[in-house]
Formats: structure tokens, sequence, C-alpha cells
């Protein structure tokens, strides 16, 4: 008799001490008795909304401070746009700290994202885009080739042609690089560090002055060469009518002339 009664008094206890721990936990009494009252941002933030970051922690603050979930918040703020990383804390007795660190945009990738300065893939926000960023693609895999050829390509082709403006993989496998001044340069499927290599000091030549002529595109996928698309250059305009006249039929644009070269 004396057993039972001991255990009952244990179990009494136990839980008088349990049952306020469970109701804190799961909110009965924690957001009434222990509110959160400030939500403290830190981090340089210029591309993260604020409004729209406040309003994607309330719902999770509501439960208390004995009861909010830190991770249930650091997950939804991992998911706005332009967040990279975020650390969620709470101060006592009403303080919500939110530590934030944006991406850092080296490139665009493809149409709809970016790749951060980490090497991390991202959407586009609706932020602004910062200008100038370069355009490169690939397969998501492939991220560190693309950005090595890319830093070649910039080093070997710099002041040429207005600079490097992108470089592409496609789903083919071949490269590809798209200077400023609208140049493409197809390296092709093998080998094309070699390939600019040995094609960079002869571009500044092809670039210069030939009798008007325009190149549009170099070919290196030929073993001892690489072929040449030209351009016509622009025909000058017409002098403006003295009186109106109809509208004339617009002339279809001339193809491009390619020419066969070797590497030397």
């Amino acid at each position: 008799m004396k057993a039972m009664l001991r255990l009952l008094a244990w179990t009494l206890a136990v839980a008088l001490v349990a049952l306020p721990v469970v109701a804190v936990v799961n909110g009965w009494v924690g957001g009434a008795q222990w509110p959160l009252r400030t939500l403290r941002v830190q981090g340089d933030l210029q591309r993260v909304d604020e409004a729209r970051l406040r309003a994607t922690v309330l719902p999770h603050a509501r439960r208390g401070f004995f009861a909010v979930e830190l991770d249930r918040i650091q997950a939804a703020v991992l998911a706005l746009p332009w967040v990279e990383r975020a650390e969620v804390r709470k101060h006592w007795p009403d303080v919500l700290e939110v530590r934030i660190v944006e991406h850092t945009p080296f490139a665009r990738w493809g149409d709809a994202r970016l790749l951060s300065a980490n090497g991390r893939l991202f959407p586009v926000a609706r932020a602004a885009v910062p200008a100038g960023l370069p355009q490169l693609d690939g397969p998501d895999g492939r991220v560190a080739e693309v950005v090595a050829l890319y830093s070649q390509a910039r080093e070997s082709l710099a002041g040429v042609g207005g600079g490097v403006r992108g470089v592409v993989l496609d789903r083919r496998g071949s490269w590809s690089i798209a200077l400023a001044n609208g140049v493409e340069v197809v390296l092709g499927r093998n080998d094309p560090q070699s390939r600019l290599a040995r094609f960079a000091p002869l571009l500044p030549r092809l670039l210069a002055d030939h009798g008007g002529r325009r190149l549009v595109r170099a070919d290196l996928r030929y073993t001892n060469g690489f072929a040449l698309v030209w351009g016509d250059p622009p025909k000058p305009a017409a002098p403006a009518p003295a009186v109106p006249s109809l509208p004339q039929p617009v002339a279809a644009m001339p193809r491009g002339r390619t020419s066969m070269q070797g590497l030397t």
C-alpha cells in the first residue's frame, strides 16, 4: 500500500513539473505569457525586402519565446530571394534576432538565374540586377568549368573586342565565347582551353580594319585552322526625301562571307 502511495506521489510530482514544460513547448501558454516583441535584423541588406522578411518571420514568432521554433524560421528566411545564409537566435526576454548574408551576384546564368560569387545558383528576384554582369550558361553540375573558362577568356582577351561578354556550354557539350562587340568564338567540344590560347593572339589582327568588313564569327572546331564569317560594312544611310513618299520595301540584308584560315 505504501509502495503504491509512493508511486502515486512521484507520478503527481513529475506531472506537476512536466505539464508546464509541455504547455510552454506547445505554445499553450508561451505566446501569451512570454511574447516576442522585438525583431532585430542584422546584415547589410541591399536587396532583401525587409517588409517581406518581417511578414515571413511573424507567424512563427507568435508562438512566444519558449515555443518558437528557430529552425523553421531559418528555413523560411533562407527561402527568400537573395538570402544566401541566415542565422536565427532569441534573446531574453522578448527579442528575436535574424542575421542575414545576401548573395553577391557574379554573373547571369541562363535566362532566369544568377551565379553568386561563392558559386551558388539562385533565381533572379524582382530586385534590380546589377548591370554589366557576364552571361554564363551550362549544366548545373559544371559551373566551376564554365567559370574557369570565362576567367581564362577574360584574361587572354582583355581589351579585345570590348572584353568578354559571356561563355556558354551548350547541351551538346560545345563551348562558345561572346565578345562585347558581338563577335562569337566557337571552341567546340574538345580542349577549349588550348584552342582559346592559340587563337587569342590572332584575334586583335582579325578585328582590325579589313576594308570595312566586320568579323562576326570565328569557328575553331578545325584541326589545323579556323573559319571566319565576315559581315559586309553597313551601307550609308539614304538622304531623307524632300517630299513625303510611299514607303519603300526593305532590302534583304546581305549574307555573311566565310573564309578559312590556318593557325600559325
